[in-house]
């Protein structure tokens, strides 16, 4: 039994848009293999109806999740607070390589529009 109520055909809708649409960010090395396939699960469990309004909200987290990074970066007593969040640079740990950039998995965002969607979006 489904827990949304949705057919299967919803559901497989819902998988192989979610999975195919990142599968081209994939493509282009904008996103990690697994953000596309809990995309493609998600999908599968709550249908294509509601892929729309829960990749708008992770979007939203995404980028305003960037907007208070960058606005971090920028403020004066930030550079502390950034070496602590980012962790210690391999130069401190005697490497030569440089820190490789840590990314959020958008995964991340989408379980957490999932979850709010879960509670409100269902409500109506």
């Amino acid at each position: 039994m489904q827990p949304f109520g949705i057919d299967w055909t919803q559901a497989l809708l819902g998988a192989g848009v979610g999975f195919g649409f990142l599968l081209l960010f994939y493509a282009f090395g904008l996103m990690g293999a697994g953000d596309v396939k809990f995309a493609g699960a998600l999908g599968l469990w709550v249908g294509l109806a509601a892929m729309g309004p829960i990749w708008i909200v992770a979007s939203l987290l995404a980028g305003a999740h960037s907007a208070l990074w960058h606005l971090l970066q920028r403020w004066p007593f930030s550079p502390r607070l950034i070496s602590i969040l980012a962790g210690p640079t391999l130069a401190a740990n005697g490497g030569t390589a440089p820190r490789r950039a840590r990314f959020i998995p958008y995964a991340a965002y989408l379980a957490m529009a999932t979850a709010a969607w879960m509670v409100w979006g269902r409500q109506s």
